[in-house]
């Protein structure tokens, strides 16, 4: 009776006080008043969130991304981003500084300005999102009246493709797939596919960075008029594997498999390049000569978004291999990078948590987790040695998405707090600020183009529940740039052949450790598949707070309970 009382809303509560009463010593009701106390205070602040507060709440995004918006297109547009404490834009020239020409080495602005527009092309879809569909077609317009990749800028292939690529390939299909889903119609009478024609253009300078290496790990950049840039050839795995969503889908649509074959070509490669005792990959390789440059193996900056690719690629493509390459990676995860209670989602124990370790050993490489493994939900603590904040969405991609699966009010109660952190201490004259130090609150000029792209598309979606996305979640999927991309059996298609590709045959199942689970099996995404027992989300979250509280195992505990 117990258990089944706390496995409902709060409501059931006063009957499991009766219960206590009858059947428990004065030491188990003690224990369960602080129990009921604490429980309470929890509950009164994370078990509810009412209709005007999520209106409150959506009202508080949405002035946040016109805010932010507005004040790049008013002081910054048409260079790249925003510095919203001096309030100018960044660009090439020399009153408005934008990639660092007298120092190469300068990765943190050289890599991702192009002198592109490059916050109005990454925001394209979040317009749409909001269902702005006026300010969506200006946006358009402005796009291609301006946007120009014949430019003498070097730039990074992973941030121009997630990006740039992302951002046109989105706002076209939106257009062109989807033109009344957010009210309106999305594609003005006068577009003729110029967002499609830039993405070709866009990853048609990319390619060098491909076609040059002889290991098929692209090299990290390219200058976009002139093609390879010899500024050294190690790039970050997540760099170099997470570019076939993007890739892919420009090849399905223009019906050439250059783009797909070259984004696969990379992919396998760094999954033959793994640590053949662990099956772990590094965080740094030489795309010249394969070998491994960084020995961390984890989940955050360098790797994250190559796992999540091999995931939603299969999701979006239906390649097995795909499919294949990620399980493998996490098993090995679970295996090496995995600590706290052993089982699943149940028992006694530390939380999960997954942390940096050596990938040819397995152990532990780092105290430390990075920002950017917030977007693997297990992961629910940050560590103080990252002081910076630059308005990154992973922790907000990630409560959204646990919303979304359980329906918790916990998770709404996040984002507000997530949204009223921004406010207070991110917001600047003229847009919201790059936190340099959480600790003192200083503040980096500096806004960069995924606050608008990510951070605050996913705090709207969070809030806006009845949002058309929202009630066909299962027909889109996200870019690591939060670009949105339709699933259907427009981009499962393919119009050429393995041998059209000219892509050397490849079956991850060679060598895998997870071939007997998969031979002559069809993948599913659905539960847990490397732990089949395992409950993807326990019934009672769906209801009541996300982590159980010290307090209950101490009542479970006292009464002789067990789970």
């Amino acid at each position: 009776m117990l258990l089944r009382c706390w496995n409902r809303k709060s409501e059931s509560l006063v009957l499991v006080t009766l219960v206590v009463f009858i059947v428990g010593p004065w030491s188990s009701l003690e224990a369960f008043n602080i129990f009921i106390h604490s429980y309470d205070k929890l509950d009164q602040k994370y078990g509810s969130f009412t209709d005007d507060m999520r209106h409150e709440m959506l009202n508080e995004v949405r002035k946040m991304f016109y805010f932010g918006y507005d004040s790049y297109m008013k002081y910054a547009f048409p260079l790249d981003e925003l510095d919203p404490i001096h309030c100018v834009g960044r660009g090439p020239d020399h009153d408005n500084p934008g990639p660092d020409h007298d120092n190469p080495s300068n990765i943190n602005i050289n890599d991702v300005l192009g002198d592109y527009c490059l916050t109005l092309v990454d925001s394209l879809d979040t317009l749409a999102v909001l269902g702005n569909v006026t300010e969506f077609h200006r946006a358009i317009q402005l796009v291609i009246e301006h946007v120009s990749f014949d430019k003498e800028n070097n730039v990074q292939v992973f941030e121009a493709n997630i990006r740039l690529l992302g951002g046109l390939l989105s706002a076209h299909m939106f257009m062109t797939d989807s033109p009344n889903l957010f009210g309106g119609d999305l594609k003005p009478s006068w577009y003729n596919g110029e967002l499609l024609q830039l993405a070709s253009d866009l990853a048609s300078r990319l390619l060098p960075a491909f076609q040059e290496s002889i290991t098929g790990i692209p090299y990290p950049r390219v200058n976009l008029r002139k093609g390879l840039v010899d500024e050294g050839a190690e790039t970050c795995t997540a760099g170099a594997g997470s570019l076939l969503l993007e890739l892919g889908t420009l090849s399905r649509l223009l019906g050439d498999p250059i783009y797909e074959t070259m984004a696969r070509r990379a992919n396998r490669a760094l999954w033959s390049a793994r640590a053949k005792n662990t099956g772990l990959l590094g965080n740094v390789i030489n795309a010249k000569t394969g070998q491994w440059v960084g020995r961390l193996s984890g989940l955050g900056a360098g790797l994250d978004s190559y796992f999540e690719y091999l995931l939603k690629s299969y999701i979006l493509f239906g390649e097995e291999e795909d499919f294949v390459m990620f399980n493998d990676s996490y098993i090995a995860f679970k295996q090496y990078l995995r600590r706290g209670r052993p089982h699943c989602n149940k028992g006694y124990g530390d939380h999960p948590l997954y942390v940096n370790v050596d990938m040819h050993s397995g152990n532990t490489y780092t105290y430390w987790i990075d920002a950017l493994q917030a977007s693997f939900p297990a992961v629910q603590r940050l560590s103080p040695d990252v002081a910076f904040y630059s308005l990154r969405p992973e922790l907000v991609e990630s409560t959204y998405l646990l919303y979304q699966a359980t329906k918790n009010p916990f998770y709404l109660h996040v984002g507000k707090e997530i949204l009223q952190s921004i406010n207070t201490y991110a917001k600047a004259k003229c847009g919201y600020a790059t936190v340099h130090d959480v600790t003192d609150m200083s503040l980096e000029d500096r806004m960069e183009s995924f606050f608008l792209s990510e951070t605050c598309k996913y705090l709207y979606l969070l809030f806006d529940t009845e949002n058309p996305l929202n009630r066909q979640f299962h027909k889109y999927l996200f870019t690591t740039e939060g670009h949105l991309l339709p699933i259907g059996a427009k981009l499962r298609t393919k119009s050429w052949t393995e041998e059209d590709s000219s892509s050397p045959s490849f079956d991850p199942l060679e060598d895998s450790t997870s071939s007997v689970f998969f031979r002559n099996k069809t993948p599913s995404l659905k539960g847990n598949v490397t732990q089949p027992s395992c409950e993807a989300v326990d019934e009672a979250r769906h209801y009541l707070m996300p982590l159980r509280t010290p307090y209950y195992l101490q009542l479970t505990e006292s009464l002789g309970l067990k789970e």
